[in-house]
């Protein structure tokens, strides 16, 4: 078969409407004869390109508010036939099917119709395209014959071929846009089953069960589909012999790293990704313990060297930079409240040195003193922080599969602990005590942390045993526990139980006044033992937070 295929007839049928004309015109302006639809024939109709309305090629109209109008054979059979095998030919001729030679699809609108905050289902719904992937698919299969534009981007190409080739498009130009034409529709595809994933994995347990529930009735469908798109190439991975690269999910409307402004700054590497993620999410877990106050988290390899809470931005900073000064240096700051010119001024002062700094957004002022300070620290803008209401899923491959959980967003209340020994905390404590275990909850396990007076004193973490995370904390803490402000109670807090009470009894020597923990090992008592011995109070919190 040639390599040209001369364009006779075409069908144009487009959501996105950007160049229709000028395409248009240039097929008629090569005697093509358009086909259209809907919205897009009156378009063409208004800047006076002749167009056939599709009813007039199936026989019937459109029908079920658009939902029926080219699932027809006078249309399929038009792009399916196979020009040189004389069978389809002659049922072509005998069914009155008329080859269409170039189809122009791009498809309803579904992704950025879920991207839109609020988006109700029924909208979302409507914008799943059926026709246009169909037709996109059958032009493609047979692109010896069909030429198929998926894209405003290709209208350019296609035009140029026309107006070389005298009519003709090359099957060069057929052969890669139906590649095209594959790539586009699986994504397609793909972006409507992770919606519908989610949007089942989002709702309470009884709805998720209903929405997506397996033959075996677990809430996870057996299929999973992730859709995410390339978002740049890294200078490396982890270490400089590996690659790396960031992908960002279509979908997320949650404030993130990855969809956060870079406004001054190198490129993010693969590792800053990772700490600014975990110095995001732990602001935001501590913005919710105190609201109307601020928080502030430093973080070095993802794990919180300082965090703190005060009422004012610069005093959430000053207290979390004052929690481990010597780990914060060359570390990531997030916070949960933008910043003003008066801590962009203590961040820049002495020799302190950052990373990546992360806030909802920045003071003019603050971005030049910033800016001023540091020529190569990323400055990510995020927008409000809150922390999103709709559960999430994780994803974490390994080899040969992929781990799925829920993200870990149990809340974490002071006033829902069990009192377990000691004295009776009171409303100070418990917040402590809930602040503290939010930041054991962000630490590698086995996690153990000491604070107190709404900071972060020391931690101890990815330790192989508990015991040496409270060796690490306490030794992290010992200059803070040396010298507390009037009135400050320490506080110690274990992401899981304690399985025995040494790890305790070093908390206590060092001078904790407070120990929460999850409660449930078999030799609790001999904690409770220790505790009211030593007039500690003992909180137990009911629920573990590992994070490996």
């Amino acid at each position: 078969m040639s390599d040209l295929v001369r364009i006779r007839r075409a069908l144009v049928s487009v959501s996105d409407k950007s160049g229709l004309v000028e395409f248009a015109q240039a097929l008629a302006a090569q005697g093509v004869q358009i086909v259209s639809t809907g919205g897009t024939a009156a378009a063409l109709a208004k800047a006076g390109v002749p167009t056939t309305p599709i009813e007039e090629i199936t026989g019937f109209p459109e029908m079920m508010d658009g939902r029926v109008k080219t699932l027809h054979p006078r249309v399929h059979g038009a792009l399916l036939g196979v020009r040189s095998n004389p069978e389809h030919v002659a049922a072509m001729a005998t069914h009155g099917i008329v080859p269409i030679d170039l189809v122009c699809v791009n498809l309803y609108p579904f992704e950025q119709t879920v991207a839109k905050p609020g988006v109700e289902e029924h909208d979302a719904i409507e914008n799943i395209d059926i026709g246009g992937p169909s037709m996109l698919r059958s032009a493609a299969k047979n692109f010896e014959s069909v030429t198929v534009v998926t894209s405003p981007a290709q209208y350019g190409a296609v035009t140029a071929d026309l107006r070389t080739h005298g009519g003709c498009t090359t099957l060069a130009l057929r052969r890669a846009f139906a590649a095209a034409v594959f790539a586009r529709t699986a994504a397609y595809d793909g972006a409507i089953a992770a919606w519908m994933q989610q949007a089942g994995m989002a709702g309470g347990a009884a709805d998720t069960a209903a929405a997506t529930a397996t033959p075996e009735g677990t809430a996870f469908p057996q299929d999973l589909t992730l859709r995410l798109r390339l978002a740049e190439e890294l200078r490396y991975g982890e270490n400089p012999h590996q690659r790396g690269a960031v992908y960002a999910d279509p979908a997320s409307r949650e404030p993130s790293v990855v969809g956060a402004r870079l406004l001054h700054g190198k490129p993010l590497s693969y590792n800053n990704i990772l700490d600014a993620a975990a110095a995001l999410e732990l602001v935001q877990d501590l913005a919710g313990q105190r609201p109307g106050g601020a928080a502030c988290a430093v973080i070095k390899h993802t794990n919180p060297c300082g965090a703190a809470t005060a009422p004012t931005v610069l005093g959430a900073f000053e207290r979390a930079w004052a929690g481990d000064p010597l780990a914060a240096f060359g570390g990531i700051v997030a916070f949960s409240s933008t910043v003003d010119a008066a801590t962009a001024e203590a961040m820049a002062a002495g020799e302190r040195f950052l990373e990546v700094v992360v806030a909802p957004g920045y003071e003019p002022r603050a971005l030049e003193l910033l800016q001023a300070r540091w020529k190569n620290a990323r400055l990510l803008a995020t927008g409000p922080v809150e922390t999103p209401s709709v559960p999430a899923m994780t994803f974490r491959s390994v080899p040969g599969g992929m781990l799925v959980q829920e993200r870990d967003r149990h809340a974490i209340r002071g006033e829902a602990f069990t009192h377990a020994a000691g004295p009776a905390p009171d409303a100070a404590m418990l917040a402590d005590a809930a602040a503290l275990f939010t930041v054991a909850k962000h630490l590698k396990s086995n996690a153990v942390c000491i604070g107190g007076g709404g900071m972060l004193f020391g931690a101890g973490a990815g330790q192989m045993d508990r015991v040496a995370s409270c060796r690490n904390a306490v030794e992290k803490a010992r200059t803070k526990l040396a010298a507390l402000e009037p009135g400050v109670r320490p506080v110690a807090a274990s992401d899981a139980f304690f399985p025995f009470a040494d790890g305790p009894t070093l908390l206590a020597d060092a001078g904790v006044r407070c120990i929460v923990h999850p409660g449930g090992s078999k030799r609790d008592a001999d904690t409770f033992a220790l505790c009211n011995e030593r007039g500690i109070t003992c909180l137990l919190t009911g629920s573990r937070h590992f994070r490996h």
